[in-house]
């Protein structure tokens, strides 16, 4: 009798569930990321959730938290003493950083551990430990060493989380477009569209299909995917007039036998179920990059923090955060060991992937004085110490590429449609061989010298720009840089 089987959340009513008394409570809460949480547990249980809990936590937040949230408020009222929880280490990330940092204000984290390897039935996920509360005044213990505190992501010593978003910093990095639905297509395929006679409405598929980069892309070789492209706010008729796309995206489920109206009902579309067109199409992202000769790209979740340049019509996919700049002055200022550093502590990641979460660790970066994104970039350029981190950033992209697609092994084939980029395509089957194996992950794991050497300028050239001496520590780095990111904010 003394076990309720209920929801620990909300009850049917709509109105937040009351937990039994208790001393300590411990538990391993279920998880469910917040992208999730409208498609598995349904639109309205969930905005009756996320309504409860407003103005304490983020409405998008991860099921786990509100789990969190509960045993912080038992304790503020002092009917519980210490509370243990298991989450997925994203607890200590992003959006789910505002209920640790809800703990740390009111209580205290006693006791963690911020990633360990939880392994059940084959399934293996990274996890953190967490007790907060009151522990009888014993000294803090971070992964079972004595620490003088530990801060809201579970780490000691310096608190970056302290870090707020920049003024100078806004609208300078945007995602990618995320799909919801078979909106891209191999490029056999493509072509194949492009080449049909013009549709009925006089205008051919050549108009509504561009080349389209993801994380694999950027870190393997290029996959040669296609996006649809229908125009934003066609009708439903007028977007059938382009009879090949709309069909595919009519009538091809995806992994799961869900057709894309299915999805979207799911999602609980903003705008009424226009399936034609992407989820999240990000506007204003393609009128920045539209506008470019390049733009920079970075993986969201990759094994290394790698930059890379693209350029329009390829379209980003919701894998691949955009920075629309084309000059080599950004390139060399994001693709340094200590904005690197950087987004290793302000980013989340995933099991072993770090991921780059643009609104916590790109918002956040202090650029250096005068180069900082709001800066035109003729004055940005025009700092004594610009050129340097000019031509080692430039250099570095050059023997990078020069790895990746050596001369005597490919060939550059003109797309069938005017203005698109060329793909490049082995010139042998002995070259295809060769070139499957040049990857930028390959190259990050082995790092010949020549990539530690083209590295070590632009990080000593960056090391400048800030007045620092070119071998300063990472830590001290970090430290000098949070101080900035304070002093600004």
């Amino acid at each position: 009798t003394n076990i309720e089987c209920r929801n620990a959340i909300i009850n049917d009513d709509g109105t937040g569930a009351v937990w039994p008394k208790s001393d300590v409570i411990i538990g391993n809460p279920p998880y469910l990321g917040a992208k999730l949480m409208k498609r598995k547990l349904g639109v309205d249980i969930t905005e009756a959730i996320r309504s409860n809990y407003e103005g304490r936590l983020p409405g998008f937040t991860d099921l786990v938290c509100y789990w969190f949230e509960n045993g912080r408020a038992l304790i503020e009222i002092g009917e519980v003493a210490r509370v243990g929880f298991v989450a997925t280490n994203s607890i200590r990330k992003n959006t789910n950083l505002p209920v640790m940092h809800r703990i740390a204000a009111t209580t205290r984290i006693f006791e963690a551990w911020n990633e360990e390897k939880w392994t059940v039935d084959g399934a293996m996920v990274d996890v953190s430990l967490v007790c907060f509360g009151d522990n009888g005044g014993e000294a803090a213990r971070l992964n079972d060493e004595i620490v003088a505190g530990i801060n809201p992501d579970l780490t000691s010593g310096l608190n970056l989380t302290q870090a707020k978003a920049l003024p100078e910093n806004r609208d300078g990095a945007f995602l990618g477009i995320q799909k919801s639905g078979p909106f891209d297509v191999p490029g056999a395929l493509a072509r194949a569209w492009m080449s049909e006679p013009a549709n009925p409405n006089g205008r051919t598929n050549k108009e509504v299909l561009k080349p389209y980069w993801n994380g694999d892309d950027l870190t393997g070789r290029p996959r040669d995917m296609w996006f649809i492209d229908l125009p934003l706010r066609l009708s439903k008729a007028d977007a059938a007039l382009f009879a090949s796309p709309f069909n595919h995206l009519a009538n091809t489920p995806d992994e799961d036998g869900k057709m894309v109206q299915e999805l979207r009902a799911a999602l609980g579309e903003r705008a009424g179920p226009r399936w034609w067109e992407p989820h999240w199409p990000r506007p204003e992202m393609r009128s920045r990059i539209e506008r470019l000769s390049r733009y920079i790209v970075t993986g969201e979740t990759a094994e290394y923090r790698i930059f890379v340049w693209l350029a329009y019509p390829v379209l980003p996919d919701k894998n691949l955060i955009v920075i629309p700049r084309e000059d080599d002055l950004m390139f060399g200022l994001l693709q340094n060991r200590f904005h690197e550093a950087w987004a290793l502590r302000k980013g989340s990641d995933l099991q072993d992937r770090p991921r780059y979460t643009h609104t916590t660790t790109f918002a956040t970066f202090p650029f250096p004085d005068g180069m900082t994104p709001d800066k035109a970039v003729a004055a940005a350029r025009a700092r004594p110490t610009a050129p340097a981190i000019e031509t080692a950033a430039k250099r570095l992209d050059e023997l990078r590429n020069g790895w990746l697609y050596p001369v005597d092994l490919i060939q550059r084939v003109p797309e069938i449609v005017a203005g698109f980029p060329d793909r490049t395509i082995p010139k042998d089957q002995k070259a295809a061989r060769i070139l499957a194996t040049r990857t930028l992950t390959a190259l990050y794991n082995e790092r010949p010298g020549w990539l530690v050497e083209a590295h070590r300028l632009l990080d000593e050239a960056v090391a400048k720009a800030y007045g620092w001496p070119v071998d300063i520590e990472t830590d001290e780095a970090l430290r000098r840089l949070l101080e900035l990111n304070l002093a600004r904010s």
